[in-house]
């Protein structure tokens, strides 16, 4: 069976697309401070005769920061996120440790207010986990915009390319 090529090349155009957009808005947005998730991106595809499948890869921390996460108290901040903080479905102590190492890497100390003295890290992590916890993570939508913005354009180009196919896969097998 011939590997439908049109398909393939249209799928991979698309998700080519859509990474390269993905981690272009998370550098313009700062939100690739160890590059982790925006080095996650990547595409899996597949195309059969009569099917095909692709799949974008990323860490999971990815979801959260594209549709973002309803706090505990206040939903204002991602009121249509599927996730939310202290339902009790994530990992415990992830959201410290993940804002612990942000904040020493960042260098953030936080002034007490009376005495103007700089925090300790991990009082400054404290605070800042507090905040997120209870207040939620805005969504970026680093990779849902670019996602549909090429996917508006895809229907047309690849029913076209799968016919295309179809008609190869026609003529290689009336040849034999």
């Amino acid at each position: 069976m011939q590997k439908p090529n049109e398909t393939y090349k249209y799928l991979n155009d698309f998700a080519k697309y859509v990474i390269q957009q993905s981690r272009s808005n998370l550098s313009k947005s700062n939100k690739s401070n160890t590059k982790a998730l925006y080095n996650s991106l990547d595409k899996e595809i597949e195309v059969g005769a009569n099917s095909f499948r692709l799949a974008f890869l990323m860490t999971e921390y990815g979801e959260y920061v594209d549709k973002g996460v309803q706090g505990k108290t206040s939903s204002s901040k991602a009121p249509d996120s599927p996730f939310k903080f202290g339902s009790g479905t994530g990992r415990k102590g992830g959201l410290t440790d993940g804002i612990s190492k942000w904040v020493q890497q960042k260098q953030i100390q936080f002034r007490d207010r009376k005495s103007g003295k700089f925090l300790s890290y991990q009082s400054t992590a404290f605070l800042i986990t507090r905040s997120v916890y209870n207040k939620g993570i805005r969504p970026s939508l680093f990779f849902t915009r670019p996602f549909e913005k090429a996917f508006e354009r895809l229907p047309d180009e690849l029913v076209e390319a799968y016919g295309l196919d179809v008609e190869q896969f026609l003529k290689y097998t009336l040849k034999k």
